[in-house]
């Protein structure tokens, strides 16, 4: 009998160790190795008008930059080679108050080519630690954490000519074609305004596009409703850490998990809508697990 229980003992023991060792591996991996794992994703958008020639959209989202990510940088840098004829930038650009230098080095090589842009909470105000089991509770209090530089940050898209879509609505020409924009600010913090820019897509327009940091269904459905055929969201981060053959376990917005990333077709309406898991992490929980950091080229193409 007390053979028995030493051995049950060594066994428990044993079984201790392992899921420690297991669990240890599995935090440096994600901490270490994955969220800096940078990807290209591909995909094509089926949007266009018959015949119409291709036309590629660049979508960046959740950088959260801090001053000393110099491989992220260069990696969003390499991505001008991509020859876009559109950058899209979903939000959650900053993670620390000097990190507008950053944003800007990494954006650099792209922002000769027409872009617009949106923000997210994590431009205005910098990460606070949280409890990531507090990410299961839809009904949660917002926690703000120190000013950030948004309006430096807006200064240079704008300057650059990017079309700053918090809460507006534009038109631009790219790739031979007219584009129109509509945005807003991020309603994840509850910013967002997009009645004051509703109204029915311009059938002058060839492509009718719309961005928003968090892709709350409420603000989905309005703008599919006014007939823009694409949606351009970030914010999930993919659900960051994610289960093999499960996916996102939350999305920290309304959104159903499993559209959490990718492309998917927008419930109930004709529009496509794009989720990007975006290139970062909050300082405050550096970890990524069965979801990779990611930009996108969309390729719109004929219905």
């Amino acid at each position: 009998m007390q053979r028995t229980k030493r051995t049950e003992r060594a066994t428990a023991g044993r079984l201790g160790m392992g899921t420690a060792v297991l669990g240890a591996a599995t935090l440096a991996y994600a901490s270490l190795v994955e969220r800096n794992l940078f990807t290209l994703r591909r995909r094509d958008v089926p949007i266009l008008a018959p015949d119409a020639e291709p036309l590629r959209i660049l979508h960046l989202s959740d950088l959260h930059l801090t001053p000393g990510q110099h491989r992220k940088q260069r990696w969003v840098a390499e991505l001008a080679a991509t020859d876009p004829d559109l950058v899209v930038l979903t939000g959650d650009n900053l993670a620390h108050v000097d990190a507008v230098p950053a944003v800007v080095r990494a954006l650099t090589p792209l922002l000769d080519r027409p872009g617009a842009f949106v923000f997210g909470s994590n431009d205005y105000t910098g990460p606070v630690f949280k409890n990531p089991f507090g990410y299961f509770r839809r009904e949660r209090e917002y926690v703000r954490g120190a000013p950030l530089p948004a309006d430096e940050l807006r200064d240079v898209l704008a300057a650059a000519g990017w079309a700053d879509l918090n809460n507006a609505r534009t038109t631009l020409k790219t790739g031979g074609r007219v584009v129109e924009l509509v945005g807003v600010d991020d309603p994840h913090v509850r910013r967002d305004d997009y009645p004051s820019v509703a109204g029915p897509a311009d059938p002058a327009a060839e492509v009718h596009l719309a961005l928003t940091h968090s892709p709350e269904p409420r603000v989905l459905d309005a703008m599919a409703a006014d007939g823009f055929e694409l949606l351009l969201a970030g914010h999930t981060h993919g659900g960051q850490v994610c289960v093999p053959l499960v996916g996102a376990l939350v999305t920290n917005c309304g959104l159903d998990r499993r559209m959490a990333k990718g492309l998917h077709r927008w419930p109930d309406s004709a529009a496509w809508l794009h989720v990007s898991a975006g290139l970062g992490t909050s300082p405050t929980a550096p970890v990524r697990f069965a979801c990779p950091p990611e930009a996108s080229v969309l390729t719109l193409i004929p219905r």
